[in-house]
């Protein structure tokens, strides 16, 4: 019976580092929505607002963390528990960096709007590249709470649109700078903006990866798209 008992309790650990990771991406996701919100609508209260919930991110990304290494200290996991184990060590720093990368826009609010200009046409493209980076996060978060690796390609290539979204915004706003000079203080700062986005792409197809290591004990990082299939096959 102790040892049962010691057995359902380890289980009772992992279910709750792996809710809590859940409950941090999901913190995440709204940190991204309300970023780019903030941005399109000039709303420079939610702006504020996004980055003085960055801390509450944070804080449970160290929760987390110590909640894994008491784990590993006391329970010593070997197998898939150890692969979960390190899979959610690395999923909660991504997802941190994330989370900052949402508050860096949104510090940006403010000075991309403060001189008046009308700039909705140009921040078109910085919603669509929001929309697929949030994409491929839920498919991520989606296949670690799941156990699934069947977007882990998807999200891969999912992720090379992102980067092409990205240099087509830059191509796009050297054209416009080169046409108005004007618009040249604001123009950079939208690159910074779309960097941040590409950045958080690239984070989120870490996550996918870590859940390929985490199901299938296989370790995809800096691996072509093409080979991934059969990785995860």
């Amino acid at each position: 019976m102790p040892q049962e008992h010691t057995y359902k309790q380890f289980d009772a650990d992992l279910e709750n580092v792996r809710a809590r990771v859940l409950q941090m991406g999901g913190m995440v996701e709204q940190q991204i929505d309300n970023a780019l919100q903030a941005l399109i609508k000039a709303d420079f209260e939610l702006a504020d607002d996004t980055v003085a919930r960055d801390h509450l991110v944070n804080a449970l990304e160290v929760e987390i963390d110590e909640s894994c290494a008491q784990i590993i200290a006391r329970r010593q996991p070997t197998a898939s528990d150890l692969r979960m184990i390190i899979a959610a060590i690395k999923t909660i720093t991504d997802l941190e960096r994330i989370g900052d990368e949402a508050a860096k826009i949104a510090r940006m609010v403010r000075e991309i709007h403060e001189d008046g200009r009308i700039i909705s046409a140009r921040l078109n493209q910085i919603g669509f590249m929001v929309e697929i980076v949030t994409d491929m996060l839920q498919r991520s978060l989606d296949g670690f709470a799941r156990l699934d690796t069947n977007d882990t390609t998807l999200i891969a290539r999912k992720g090379r649109d992102v980067d092409e979204e990205y240099n087509l915004v830059l191509r796009n706003l050297i054209t416009y700078m080169m046409e108005d000079p004007r618009t040249i203080k604001t123009f950079i700062d939208i690159m910074f903006v779309a960097k941040s986005i590409e950045r958080m792409g690239a984070h989120a197809r870490n996550i996918s990866e870590y859940v390929v290591y985490m199901v299938k004990g296989k370790d995809i990082r800096h691996t072509k798209i093409d080979e991934i299939e059969q990785h995860i096959g």
